[in-house]
């Protein structure tokens, strides 16, 4: 008897949270890297799937192996496929173990790979896209790490100068009066490994339109692995889910050890059916196939009526 072939590697999770998407793999103890398309960014890198290679961006919570592993090879392949360098973004505390890796490469290949590196310390932030600010804070895990918000700074006319024509308007601003007040929308939040605390209740973090968190433990019994190795269990999203106010929330980092049928019902045991529909399971291959199906065929739907009525 032939031996048999290898088993396929999985395809990635996929999410269309309009008007993002969410896409990667994550597995608790083995790989994440997470991707944002249409942000240019890229959260941890543990393995390095092709589509990452299109981020400009590579946010690092931490440097744990199944998030930095395959940092040195993202900036490398970028350089090779004529991508430009990649901007490795990290927690100022960890900064020289990140430059110590990637010069450990240069002396390994005797050639040196392009790449530029900012870091962040607790609060500070990077501009990514025109108004849109990547920020960093810390939280706790067994090792420095860091959570981030992507957040976009707008401006907006006070109400008390609303339905003036705009000759007094632009009269008033060249004499110095402040007519437009600035704000932040809180886009996305991801919190990388840790335990709750107060970071998960952060404004740019509770009300961010996408929130994704790790949640490794399912079972009851598992909540003393959780603390010991500071990562969150199911108990833990349930009882933060009743301050979150995102419109969406995508759970990652899940043990390998838990079926995603099993770990599923535990989220609506605990949120409940209608709660539970914001939550999703990155990994959870088949509920996010059909449901992106739903929205293609609703997408397809909508563009057949206007086509009708034009």
């Amino acid at each position: 008897m032939i031996p048999k072939p290898p088993p396929r590697e999985g395809a990635l999770g996929f999410l269309f949270l309009p008007p993002y998407r969410v896409q990667g793999f994550s597995m608790a103890g083995e790989a994440t890297c997470l991707h944002i398309p249409e942000i240019d960014l890229c959260f941890d890198m543990g393995l390095c799937p092709r589509p990452s290679l299109a981020a400009k961006f590579c946010a690092i919570t931490h440097g744990h192996m199944d998030h930095i592993g395959a940092l040195a090879y993202w900036c490398s392949q970028r350089n090779f496929q004529g991508m430009g360098p990649g901007t490795i973004v990290c927690d100022k505390r960890i900064e020289n173990d990140i430059r110590g890796m990637m010069a450990g490469f240069v002396d390994l290949e005797r050639q040196t790979t392009p790449y530029e590196l900012v870091t962040l310390e607790d609060g500070a932030q990077l501009e990514i896209k025109n108004n849109t600010f990547l920020r960093a804070y810390h939280t706790d895990h067994t090792c420095p790490s860091v959570g981030y918000s992507v957040v976009e700074k707008r401006t907006k006319l006070r109400e008390e100068y609303a339905g003036l024509p705009q000759e007094k308007l632009r009269e008033m601003k060249e004499k110095g009066t402040e007519i437009t007040r600035s704000f932040e929308v809180p886009l996305i939040a991801y919190t990388g490994d840790t335990l709750p605390g107060a970071h998960l209740v952060r404004e740019d973090v509770r009300t961010a339109k996408i929130v994704i968190a790790e949640c490794t433990f399912f079972e009851p019994d598992h909540k003393g692995r959780a603390t010991i190795g500071k990562h969150m269990h199911v108990d833990d999203i349930a009882e933060w889910s009743s301050v979150l106010e995102c419109e969406d929330a995508v759970l990652v980092h899940t043990s390998r050890r838990t079926h995603v049928t099993y770990a599923r019902k535990r989220l609506d045991e605990l949120l409940g059916r209608e709660k539970g529909e914001r939550f999703h399971l990155l990994m959870d291959q088949r509920t996010n196939r059909l449901r992106y199906e739903t929205q293609a065929a609703e997408a397809e739907r909508r563009e057949r009526e206007l086509a009708q009525r034009s």
